[in-house]
């Protein structure tokens, strides 16, 4: 697996994870395009210190990402990490019970490291139907009350009507989307960064 920098981080710098899909891996476009290098610019502009690893591997699933942590935890502690993932389960129609089970997992192991959570609420397509949908959103709104754990957002409702902000799959955001996907977050993240610096 390859990560976008290395796990090399030296010992006082404070670090944030991005465990995620192909929406924090840049999928389609130049890697400075995404949310994750603007998230870095606005970061340093705004005086705040912290190394960003992203680990985030395009199709992923959770999964995945709960198979290849403890190879990651084994390098680094996350001051802080940003969980984006269960929009391919959910294209992929993996069952409730997995996507929850592996989520929990994830959070539970970040825990452990003492690491602050943020965790991304996934959307859907409204074809697959209501019932299906509101019980996949269930699952991060009943993870997002835990005490580690932020729920946060990072699709705009409209992003999926304006052409020029989906590419031609109409799955993966342009990267005219990124800086409104990075907006969205912020107010998310904002806090954690605070949190972290005061501790």
């Amino acid at each position: 697996m390859l990560l976008s920098v290395s796990l090399c981080v030296p010992a006082a710098e404070k670090t944030i994870l991005i465990l995620g899909d192909s929406l924090s891996a840049a999928y389609g476009m130049n890697a400075q395009a995404g949310w994750v290098s603007l998230l870095r610019a606005r970061m340093n502009r705004a005086g705040y210190h912290y190394e960003i690893i992203n680990a985030s591997v395009s199709g992923d699933t959770t999964h995945g990402a709960h198979t290849r942590l403890d190879a990651i935890l084994k390098e680094i502690r996350p001051d802080i990490t940003i969980v984006e993932l269960g929009g391919n389960d959910g294209l992929r129609g993996i069952s409730l019970g997995e996507i929850r089970t592996n989520l929990s997992a994830i959070v539970e192991k970040l825990a452990a490291v003492d690491s602050r959570i943020l965790l991304v609420e996934m959307l859907l397509p409204p074809n697959y139907g209501g019932a299906y949908i509101e019980k996949f959103v269930g699952i991060y709104k009943t993870l997002g009350v835990q005490d580690n754990v932020t729920l946060g957002r990072m699709l705009p409702d409209t992003i999926a009507e304006d052409p020029t902000l989906m590419q031609d799959d109409g799955i993966h955001p342009t990267a005219a989307a990124q800086p409104l996907m990075l907006e969205l977050l912020w107010p998310y993240l904002h806090p954690l960064l605070d949190q972290n610096n005061n501790s």
